[in-house]
């Protein structure tokens, strides 16, 4: 009995079984209760009177309804009880033969239909194990479909089919990672080696060995905020390796003071509304979380443009101006190396990676990030994290300027 089967078959053939053996038991007795008085009863009337004088003794009549009315002699009586006697053992005697050779073939069919339902209730229990055994990179867009009346079965096989669908999402995600981390990896390879090549051919004059120089510099600073926003998103979908009450307001107060130099250079207004909020996290990674919303609010917008940051119990929500933002477009640019525009290779270009490390930072708290684009352009994301005890003290009012403690991150 190594299989699932062979255990429901055994299972079911011996519950039939005892169900057919206690109902030949029940029989059974209930016939050998009345076979002898229905006997007796039946034959009495036709013992030949001759034969009344044979009786020796007179036996105690029948007490059935037909006895008390019909007119019997002792004789009658004990001449048919002995006739009963006999023919009530020979007809129990065939009944238990007849009911022996019925419940051998009764058994023999009850066993070949456990093993008949025990196979197709276990049919898509095997269906998904042999896809699941076929299961590659090459055949993930294959389903289950089981048709079947709703049920635990249903549901099992419903169930596999929407774990395959989030594997497959998940191995196209990592397969356009792994596509688009090369390219943007390669890119800034290519500019250093063409300046290389190009640039200092020809023994080229100390202006154009400083302008090389330059954009060497660059193309390293670029792949090294491309490396460092790489090595923090896998950080933070590793998960949290410790945890420490994190003031989410002072933490986006301080990210505006930062990031308000930039905001007057682009010529952006930046209103802060924060109210008391603890989280229960890793300080370094929030912090990445609210600069990479806010740097994104601020350079994918417009001089003259606005930055809200709202930030309270309900979770963090920034809210920008600028160009208008396809909605379809919007959940993708959770995903690494998704920009809202195409690349343009512009110095100080973002990576891709600002919101994708917002949305695993999130992850990693236990919480959820979002966003919907603005009707009049921009963008508004909001996260949502799970939050500590209550603090008491008094909102930030809008931020205008300060500096920013820490390295940034890829936006």
């Amino acid at each position: 009995m190594n299989s699932e089967r062979t255990r429901l078959a055994a299972l079911y053939g011996g519950l039939l079984v005892m169900a057919g053996v206690l109902l030949l038991a029940i029989v059974y007795l209930l016939v050998s209760e009345g076979v002898y008085a229905g006997i007796v009863t039946a034959v009495a009337p036709a013992v030949p009177a001759s034969r009344l004088d044979a009786a020796t003794a007179a036996p105690a009549l029948p007490t059935t309804d037909w006895a008390r009315t019909a007119v019997l002699e002792p004789g009658q009586v004990a001449v048919a009880q002995k006739v009963g006697t006999v023919a009530g053992d020979a007809a129990l005697s065939q009944l238990l033969t007849v009911s022996g050779v019925s419940l051998a073939v009764y058994s023999a069919l009850s066993v070949a239909l456990a093993w008949w339902m025990a196979g197709r209730v276990l049919r898509p229990v095997g269906v998904i194990t042999a896809r699941a055994r076929r299961l590659s990179g090459s055949n993930l867009h294959e389903r289950l479909a089981l048709k079947a009346p709703p049920g635990e079965l249903k549901e099992l096989a419903d169930t596999f089919d929407g774990m395959l669908d989030r594997i497959q999402e998940l191995v196209a995600a990592r397969q356009r990672f792994a596509a688009n981390a090369a390219h943007e990896l390669r890119t800034p390879l290519a500019v250093q080696r063409a300046a290389a090549e190009i640039g200092l051919a020809d023994d080229p004059p100390p202006e154009k060995v400083a302008w090389i120089r330059d954009k060497l510099i660059d193309s390293a600073a670029s792949s090294e905020r491309l490396i460092e926003g790489l090595l923090l998103l896998a950080v933070s979908d590793e998960g949290l390796r410790r945890r420490e009450r994190v003031a989410l307001d002072e933490t986006t107060t301080a990210v505006a003071d930062a990031l308000a130099a930039e905001a007057r250079e682009r010529s952006i207004t930046v209103e802060v509304t924060a109210r008391p909020v603890t989280v229960e996290g890793d300080a370094v990674l929030l912090d990445h979380l609210v600069h990479n919303l806010v740097a994104n609010a601020l350079r994918h917008n417009h001089p003259g443009g606005t930055v809200r940051v709202r930030v309270g119990p309900e979770g963090l929500e920034v809210a920008n101006t600028g160009p208008v933002v396809d909605p379809a477009t919007v959940p993708l640019l959770f995903e690494p190396f998704r920009r809202a525009r195409a690349r343009r290779h512009a110095p100080g270009e973002g990576a891709g990676l600002g919101l994708s490390i917002v949305a695993s930072v999130a992850r990693a708290h236990g919480g959820v990030a979002g966003a919907s684009a603005n009707p009049g352009g921009g963008l508004t994301a909001r996260v949502t994290l799970p939050t500590g005890p209550p603090r008491t003290c008094s909102p930030g009012p809008p931020v205008s300027g300060g500096r920013r403690s820490g390295p940034g991150t890829p936006s």
